[in-house]
């Protein structure tokens, strides 16, 4: 950490002491330099989201962890309470949103500078973020995917639309022409969108200092709705078994391990787990597939067992199910959902057959080897011709990231004949894209061209794992296939 990082959040820490956060496990704190150090320190895992909050020593899981009272929430109300100027202007605005509120309201602090209460916590924010709202024209069409795309282009248009709406607000309070900006509208909306929690009285939530330092741990299924938990075998083994659907599954694995307390006015925050001395303290902000966290958080992780994989389905199909199309996925093994398990089966079924099984639908039993193979086998190549008609393959995608990540180190690209035709076009696009920092393969690189390749790189990630999760469908597939003796 640079000792001007260091002396900011040392200033910062000391700062949050004297609003009442702690991280003590009693109520009553001798400590005033900072508000960590009994539970908690600041400390940086490179691997693992970056800055992030370590355990000092070994902490139970759902024992308090940390406390922020309701006076350090940077909220809406808060902002206009100590700011007369800044309520008045809002009330001459009332189609405006929470969120636009409280995004106007941290741009109004961020231009009064050293000035504003909030300048230690200020100073702790990213200066940008890569959320799928930031994505230019080049990162949006690097997803590949249609859906992807769609989602892309809907947060872009949507900032700038929302961006527009706040404007006359903004220059009512004579923001500085910095502040004015799209780009700092995105920062803003991407810090409400990334940094926010939950308050029961304000829809846009609030931003939580020390409390938005915890990085993201995924809640996971405890048990596979693929097994049955007395047999232990796959879904396809059981010959009599009845599996639930996602909806009925116990919620209780999807805690939210942090919440506004009205009782004591504070926010709390508990540990979800054991941790050790030294661990990386995580903190489960809900249940996202991967672009969901590229939407509104602008990470995603390798290893989410949340994600999903959308594939379109014949037209026919979804006037048979009840499902609406967000339950009609893959999930991160390669198994079909229980709603699009259950809908390839009714398809697969004669249309002159159907009323007699349609009883059976929902039990979650295959309805005859002929149908489950009709419908594997048009699993199988839906996946296929999907993945068919993208630029690139998974190993290609996994290539190129290997050639950013070693452009980073070196600042060098190597030469486009030794890499394949489809990544040499993406290459190329890029570098003209850029071509103002690129010069006879080496880039000098400027700010915003560097922020382009972690979106670009995001980008490449998110669909090398959609379409490792149609591998891994097709290989699913053809072992249900294998084991109805259909191909042996």
């Amino acid at each position: 950490m640079e000792e001007a990082e260091e002396l900011n959040l040392k200033s910062f820490l000391k700062w949050a002491a004297e609003l009442g956060i702690s991280d003590s496990p009693s109520t009553c704190s001798t400590q005033s330099d900072s508000c960590l150090g009994n539970t908690l320190c600041v400390s940086n895992f490179p691997k693992a989201g970056g800055r992030g909050l370590a355990a000092v020593r070994d902490i139970k899981k759902g024992e308090l962890i940390l406390r922020v009272p309701k006076g350090a929430l940077m909220t809406s109300q808060n902002l206009m309470m100590n700011d007369v100027a800044f309520s008045i202007a809002v009330k001459n605005h009332p189609s405006l949103s929470s969120t636009q509120i409280l995004a106007v309201g941290l741009l109004n602090e961020a231009n009064k500078g050293k000035s504003s209460r909030w300048w230690p916590y200020l100073k702790q924010f990213p200066r940008s973020y890569e959320t799928l709202a930031d994505f230019g024209k080049f990162e949006i069409q690097a997803l590949q995917i249609d859906d992807a795309i769609w989602a892309a282009q809907k947060a872009s248009r949507k900032a700038e639309q929302e961006w527009n709406e706040v404007t006359q607000l903004m220059h009512e309070l004579k923001l500085k022409p910095q502040f004015l900006a799209l780009k700092a509208w995105l920062w803003a909306s991407g810090s409400i969108s990334s940094r926010t929690m939950h308050i029961p009285w304000d829809e846009a939530g609030c931003l939580c200092p020390v409390g938005d330092f915890f990085n993201y741990a995924a809640p996971e299924e405890e048990t596979s709705i693929y097994e049955d938990q007395g047999a232990g075998k796959p879904y396809f083994m059981q010959e009599n078994s009845t599996l639930k659907s996602e909806t009925e599954l116990d919620s209780t694995t999807r805690l939210i391990d942090a919440g506004y307390e009205k009782d004591v006015s504070s926010y709390h925050f508990y540990a979800r787990r054991n941790y050790r001395k030294g661990d990386q303290v995580l903190l489960s902000y809900g249940t996202y597939t991967n672009l969901e966290l590229l939407q509104h958080y602008g990470f995603l992780l390798t290893e989410n067992p949340n994600d999903k994989a959308f594939i379109p389905l014949e037209p026919d199909m979804y006037s048979l199910c009840s499902w609406d199309n967000e339950s009609l996925y893959i999930h991160p093994d390669g198994k079909p959902s229980f709603a699009l398990l259950s809908t390839l089966r009714f398809w697969a079924v004669p249309k002159t057959s159907r009323k007699s099984v349609v009883h059976l639908v929902y039990s979650g039993n295959r309805l005859s080897t002929e149908s489950e193979v009709v419908a594997m086998r048009w699993l199988i190549t839906k996946c296929r011709t999907t993945l068919e008609v993208l630029q690139t393959t998974a190993p290609e995608d996994c290539r190129l990231l290997n050639i950013l990540y070693k452009f980073q180190d070196i600042h060098k690209f190597p030469e486009i004949k030794e890499i394949p035709p489809p990544l040499a076009s993406e290459l190329c696009a890029f570098i003209e894209k850029n071509k103002n920092v690129v010069s006879e393969g080496i880039c000098s690189m400027s700010s915003v061209a560097r922020r382009s390749i972690e979106r670009w790189k995001l980008a490449i990630l998110w669909r090398y794992l959609y379409k490792q999760i149609l591998c891994s469908c097709i290989i699913h597939c053809s072992a249900v296939i294998y084991y109805l003796g259909v191909d042996r």
